[in-house]
């Protein structure tokens, strides 16, 4: 299946950190980051590795003019504006999203939706990686914001694991 990411910063960002953003060049075909999203990415810390991989020009940044109103009034970060504004304007691209307010805005547009946790769901099933339970543990130490519950569901569901 040919994908089409429109990135937001936190998957970036997290995947960056644990050393796992090479995942994203092998599960989607063509990967934007939204103008708005490398703007909230070079304002972040000096030491963020998605910082360092924006800087080597991995990723296509695309300014894509300014975002749409409707998308404004959901008071969202620049980023998640800039990512779902894309997805609208630019059909047939997933926005890739973990704030839980953006993805309620993506999906009342019928914006297709990938997040973090997806990401490495899809790996382990791809077999990329060895296990999903221990990249999940990694974003979890390196901030992500993920519910037991919801690993704990995930990983039964897709990988067959267990979540300690």
């Amino acid at each position: 299946m040919h994908e089409r990411w429109a990135l937001n910063a936190s998957p970036l960002i997290l995947l960056s950190k644990i050393g796992y953003e090479w995942l994203i060049f092998e599960l989607a075909e063509e990967i934007i980051v939204p103008l708005g999203v490398a703007e909230e990415i070079e304002a972040g810390p000096t030491t963020d590795p998605a910082k360092r991989l924006l800087r080597e020009g991995r990723f296509v940044i695309d300014d894509a003019g300014p975002p749409l109103p409707e998308i404004i009034a959901w008071d969202l970060g620049k980023g998640e504006t800039s990512v779902i504004s894309y997805a609208i304007t630019n059909p047939g691209w997933i926005a890739v999203l973990d704030d839980g307010a953006a993805r309620k805005c993506a999906k009342s547009y019928d914006i297709r939706l990938k997040g973090t946790l997806s990401i490495i769901l899809s790996a382990k099933q791809a077999g990329l990686i060895p296990s999903a339970a221990e990249a999940l543990r990694e974003l979890v130490i390196a901030g992500a914001r993920l519910k037991d519950s919801l690993i704990r569901e995930a990983l039964r569901q897709i990988a067959n694991e267990e979540w300690n």
